[in-house]
Order: structure tokens, then sequence, then C-alpha cells
């Protein structure tokens, strides 16, 4: 009973500490319901809730944007306990987050449950759409007009902030102890993928331009989240797509360093290289828990990409071995793709979204809990068309990715 007054300051001190992380709602509530918590609820949801123009998100989401309607109605049927949103663009106000939290994810949505409210938040400025000052898709200037300012940015985005993300968490997020990634140089990383002309061998990026190019096409955060077990490292992160590019294979090359970051960062906790954005250096310590999470824009058998980013993840020392999320609208929208030609070498089942006739089906988004924890069911949001949860599917082409962890305390 004593320790009460000192959780309630240590979420006041947060408040103090972060302005991008929202300290919301009764602490005395949140301890009453620690205590009967057993399984932490972790999901990663694409939510294409983008827009092409500044401030082009709160917008639409002050005109009821009928696809925000549809995420906040598959969030309140899964109700994850943490959550990453990918494609949620940025505004340094937390505009955005605002109005989804309170007008969307708070609201009973058809066709989802009951309300649905995050007390914690943490969200950050990322690299897409910010503008680098170089001629980083070689067309002989900087910047530009349209894609091609896209292309310059240091992540491809046509406003700074442009796909970005957002944690929502019903538990305390440790805002002192977050690390962001976003400056870190690609270059800095030991055996870098430096893209190179497939003609002449030759580094495809001047030299002036490779040493200043960052790695993360938007950022990597390890968000430490107060759970009634102990703390949990939420790794988040979305890497470029592989494509786009050309036979220099730039995205694919940066897509595959991208995931190897965590790989390193699970690896390498005295890592001199592995330097954060305030100025911290070294990995995870060997005995953190931890869930990565996110669109990683890499299926381990299908698509373009180097498949072998992906599988060496999933099978890093540290990473649970758990069944692979599946669900009845993957195998139903793979067969149709099958019957047209489009043939897949993974199994249907685990596919995260749908990408069009030209792709098909795809497993690009993971949440990969640490050993230590025991894994008590996982699924991907993505109902048979017959079904009557699958009308607020379709507000993504990917799907909500989810995992039950067992939290038994140290």
């Amino acid at each position: 009973m004593n320790r009460l007054p000192l959780l309630v300051c240590a979420c006041l001190s947060l408040l103090s500490a972060c302005t991008q992380v929202n300290i919301k709602g009764d602490p005395q509530a949140w301890v009453k319901s620690m205590e009967h918590d057993t399984t932490l609820r972790v999901a990663t949801y694409n939510t294409s809730l983008y827009d092409d123009q500044d401030g082009g998100l709160v917008r639409r989401l002050q005109a009821d944007d009928p696809g925000a309607r549809k995420i906040a109605a598959v969030l309140q049927r899964v109700r994850p306990d943490l959550v990453l949103l990918n494609e949620f663009d940025y505004d340094a106000q937390g505009a955005a987050a605002d109005l989804f939290q309170h007008d969307y994810l708070e609201v009973a949505q058809p066709g989802g449950g009951e309300p649905l409210k995050y007390p914690y938040r943490y969200l950050a400025p990322v690299n897409t759409g910010v503008p680098s000052g170089l001629d980083l898709d070689g067309n002989g200037e900087a910047g530009g007009s349209g894609r091609n300012r896209g292309n310059d940015a240091w992540g491809y985005g046509l406003h700074p902030g442009q796909y970005g993300m957002l944690v929502l968490s019903r538990h305390p997020i440790d805002a002192a102890q977050v690390r962001t990634f976003q400056l870190l140089k690609w270059s800095a990383m030991p055996g870098a993928s430096q893209p190179r002309d497939p003609a002449s061998g030759k580094p495809w990026y001047p030299t002036s331009i490779w040493s200043q190019l960052r790695l993360s096409s938007k950022s990597h955060w390890d968000v430490p989240v107060r759970t009634p077990a102990g703390t949990v490292h939420f790794l988040v992160s979305h890497p470029t797509p592989p494509v786009f590019d050309g036979p220099e294979d730039r995205n694919g090359v940066r897509n595959a360093d991208e995931i190897r970051l965590w790989r390193e960062y699970l690896s390498s906790p005295n890592a001199s290289w592995l330097c954060d954005d305030q100025g911290h250096c070294g990995g995870l310590p060997a005995d953190a828990r931890f869930v990565i999470a996110g669109d990683l824009n890499n299926d381990p058998a299908d698509g373009d990409g180097h498949h072998d980013a992906i599988v060496e993840l999933l099978e890093h020392p540290r990473v649970a071995r758990y069944a692979t999320p599946r669900s009845e609208g993957a195998v139903e929208v793979g067969a149709r793709y099958a019957s047209a030609g489009i043939v897949r070498r993974g199994a249907a089942a685990h596919a995260t979204g749908d990408f069009g006739p030209k792709a098909g089906t795809m497993r690009l988004d993971y949440v990969l809990p640490s050993v230590g924890f025991s894994v008590e069911g996982s699924g991907v949001f993505w109902p048979a068309a017959a079904q009557p949860e699958a009308a607020i599917a379709d507000g993504s082409d990917h799907h909500l990715v989810w995992v039950d962890v067992a939290m038994a305390p140290r």
C-alpha cells in the first residue's frame, strides 16, 4: 500500500520528462488492474493512416475518416495491451494521435467492440520526408518536387513525418529510458551492405553521400514498458520496402541492414558503434526481455528483398520459437491468387497483407517475443470474406498481427 505514492510520483515525473509521451489515466486504477494481469497481448498494425500533404492526416481524422474508423474497430476487437501503429503520420503536437484516441478508439465503432483507451503512448520524429540536401536518387539534383523530393529525403516521404510510427500502451512507458536510432549512420554498421553498381562493381553512392546516409528509413525505437512482470523492451521499426530502386538494389540492401540492426542490438550489448540519438552506445543487455514488432517489409520466402535478413532475425537465439500467426482470410485470398497464377513458396496462412495482383499476399508484419516468455496464442486479424468481421478488415492493405505472452515475474 505504501508504494502507491511512489508510483503516482513516477507517472507524474514521466509527464514532465518527455512531451512526446502522454501520461494519462488513474494511477491507482492501474495498480489495481496490474494485480490480476498474467498475460500481455502485443500487436503490430500498418494502419495506412497517412496523407501526402503535411497536416493531411489531422484533416482526415477531423472529417470522420471511414478508414480510421475501421482501424479503430479492429483494435477494439483485438484489444492489444501494447501495439505499434505503422504508417501513422507524425506531427510534433500529437494532434493526429489525440484525434485518433478520443474520436475513434474511445468511441464504439461499427463492427468493433467496447471503447478502448490507452493511457500511455510514444511518438517521435522519423526520417521520412525530412530533406537530406543531397542527391540520394542519383538524378543529378537534390530535392525537386513530388517523388524526386521524396527520393532525396532521409527516408522516402513527401513531407516530414509521413509514414510515421505510434506506440500505444495500457502500461506505463519509461520515457527516460527510451532509445531512438533515427540519426545512426548506415556506414557505422560493421560490414554495411553498401549499394554497388552491378556493371562496374563500384559503390553507387559517392563517398561524400555514403558517409552521411542514415540507416533507418523511419526510425528504430527501444521503448521500455513497465509491465506487471517487469520491463519489456518494445523494439519497433518500419524498414523501407526493398523495391522502387534500380539494379544497384539500394532499397533492398537498406531493408536488409535495417532488419539486421535488431540482430546486432540483441547480440552486441557493448558495441561502440551502436549509438542512439542521445549518444549512448551499445545494444540490449543480455537479460532484458523484449518484443520486436513492425512492418519489416520482408517475407521469409516470397517477394522482393533479401530473405536471409528476416530469416536470420526469426532464428536469432534470443527470439522465441512459436507457431507462426495465421488467418482464414489469408488462406482464402492466397488461393484466389494461386488460381490466377501467383504461386507462393511460403504458407498462404501466414500472410499478413494483400498487396495487389502483381505482388499477391505476403508475410511482412511481425511480433517476435524474446525467449523467457511463454507464447499463449497468436493470430492475424484477417477474417474470411463470409465472416461479419471482414467488413472492418479492409481499412489497410496490411492486417493486425497479435501475440499473447505469459509474463511470469522474475
